[in-house]
């Protein structure tokens, strides 16, 4: 009798140990187990880098146009001798009337460029353009020795422009243009003397809305006809 109360128990046993849970659930919530697990059905870990993803996609929705335009190794005297780094200047737009510069200093060169383009991306301004090709009108800029003269041109002319200002424009989504500078060739005054012949363009539409009239109203005053006033007042975008 002893041998038939004994002989049941066994795969009970066995099955259960301890008189517990089933040794695989035991095991799933063991080291780990249960960790991975959660957070695989709940997306813990993965989770997260969904939403980091996302972010990434939704910062770099647009495509921008960086372009380098000026590389400087730079010293900083400490004590024990001179430590050495660079600084570079980057032009940041997205070629449709959005455009913004900006320089950083590291001590290397990928860390700079790094540097300096998000803070051109934060300082990123918006320049009215004449049938998303040129200018609405000449202007000038100046800052501290930097003079820059920008006039606006004809279909076909292409961008007439030197050194760090031919990026200005073609970051802008500037294709007809001429520019002169004039006083210095230092890259970064001629970068702010072009921004500031840039930040005072304004277009028809904003002079309309500020003085209370119709854009034909102003287009109509050199001579034109109405109808050609009234056609080129519906051309404009901007």
């Amino acid at each position: 009798m002893a041998d038939e109360n004994t002989n049941p128990e066994q795969p009970i046993a066995a099955e259960h140990p301890q008189g517990g849970e089933p040794r695989e659930a035991r095991e799933g919530r063991g080291r780990g187990g249960r960790g991975r697990g959660d957070r695989g059905e709940r997306g813990g870990r993965g989770r997260r880098d969904d939403r980091r993803g996302n972010r990434n996609e939704e910062d770099g929705g647009e495509e921008l146009i960086e372009k380098l335009v000026h590389i400087n190794r730079v010293s900083k005297t400490v004590k024990g001798g001179k430590r050495f780094g660079f600084a570079a200047l980057v032009v940041v737009g997205d070629g449709k009337g959005r455009v913004g510069f900006g320089h950083a200093k590291a001590r290397e060169v990928p860390e700079a460029i790094t540097k300096a383009t998000a803070s051109a991306k934060k300082k990123m301004v918006r320049v009215p353009l004449k049938e998303g090709r040129t200018l609405h009108h000449d202007g000038k800029g100046r800052f501290g020795a930097g003079k820059v003269n920008v006039r606006t041109a004809p279909a076909g002319t292409g961008i007439i422009a030197g050194g760090p200002m031919r990026a200005v424009f073609e970051s802008l989504g500037v294709a007809d243009v001429v520019t002169k500078s004039v006083g210095t060739s230092n890259p970064y005054n001629m970068i702010r003397a072009t921004f500031d012949a840039l930040t005072n363009q304004t277009s028809p539409k904003s002079v309309a809305q500020r003085r209370g009239k119709k854009v034909a109203d102003l287009l109509g005053r050199g001579g034109a006809s109405e109808a050609e006033a009234e056609a080129a007042a519906e051309a404009i975008v901007e």
